[in-house]
């Protein structure tokens, strides 16, 4: 078996952290990212950025971290339980998005890397990822756009991929209790070792680098389109529901929270404002109850 190069990896991830925080930024226009480097006593550490009260965007956090231990934690092994008593090495950019226009979309993406090594055994090795938009009130065009570039980053690793990995993001970002879909999707992989390393990570790269090309030109067309009250008030309660998702049922929260992460890294994907209302329902024609009859169903963009 050929070496994995982690430092390339590594390199990658760090690189990749660099340029979406200057493209975010050069979009805001305004405020600035701050960074906050940190160490794990267990081993590792990792470079958080969070930009707040922009003129787009009211909170981006983005996120590097590199960790290590000599047992994975419980949330890992809970689906691969072969992997306990192993050490392990995990590294990834994460990074949520909420914007202050309610018409422009939040999202969120991410890719990562593990690896579980014991003596006397090989390796254990996969790669993770993707990226999913969660918009307010929706467009057509925007969310064909954002599944068009989902697809073709896909095309040059089989036909098969897309629809695969866009299946099981519909299926990821669903919030059972609600029965309900988050937002649109977009592409979700996880324990990717089913090629060899190279190719795997090639196509870790082009969902990392396909992040801005996809998200962008929609924080552009939609950044200046008029709000108020009203929409601001939407905006808010369907950010509840990126909360709840986030608490209840994301893997990535739970194995940072139980690896001993740092916890204000791991929760800087929490919006900064939010809010709940009992048995809220959508006016019938209006846009809000849109996105729930057009938009949260599960669609063929493309």
């Amino acid at each position: 078996m050929k070496p994995i190069d982690a430092h390339a990896i590594k390199n990658f991830l760090m690189a990749l952290q660099d340029s979406i925080c200057n493209a975010l930024q050069q979009e805001d226009g305004g405020a600035e990212f701050k960074e906050d480097e940190w160490l794990r006593p267990e081993g590792g550490g990792g470079r958080s950025r969070v930009l707040s009260g922009g003129h787009v965007f009211e909170q981006a956090g983005v996120n590097f971290s590199h960790v290590y231990g000599a047992a994975m934690p419980a949330s890992a092994t809970a689906h691969r339980p072969d992997l306990a008593g192993r050490s392990y090495q995990a590294m990834g950019v994460s990074l949520v998005i909420h914007p202050e226009n309610p018409y422009v979309p939040t999202s969120h993406a991410n890719v990562r890397f593990f690896v579980a090594e014991k003596e006397g055994a090989e390796p254990v090795w996969w790669f993770g990822g993707g990226f999913d938009l969660t918009p307010f009130y929706g467009f057509e065009e925007d969310a064909q756009h954002w599944h068009s570039v989902a697809r073709e980053l896909c095309q040059p690793f089989g036909s098969e991929v897309y629809p695969r990995y866009k299946q099981w993001c519909d299926e990821y970002f669903y919030l059972k209790h609600r029965q309900e879909a988050r937002g649109i999707g977009g592409l979700f992989f996880d324990d990717l070792n089913s090629w060899d390393f190279e190719t795997c990570f090639s196509f870790t790269q082009a969902v990392g680098n396909g992040f801005l090309d996809a998200y962008l030109p929609i924080v552009a067309r939609r950044k200046e389109h008029p709000w108020g009250a009203r929409e601001r008030d939407f905006q808010l309660y369907r950010r509840g529901r990126y909360v709840e998702f986030n608490l209840v049922w994301d893997r990535g929260t739970l194995f940072g929270l139980q690896s001993g992460g740092r916890t204000e890294s791991i929760l800087m994907s929490m919006p900064p404002l939010a809010r709940w209302e009992y048995d809220y329902q959508p006016a019938a024609g209006s846009p809000e109850a849109e996105l729930y009859q057009r938009f949260l169903p599960v669609r063929h963009w493309v």
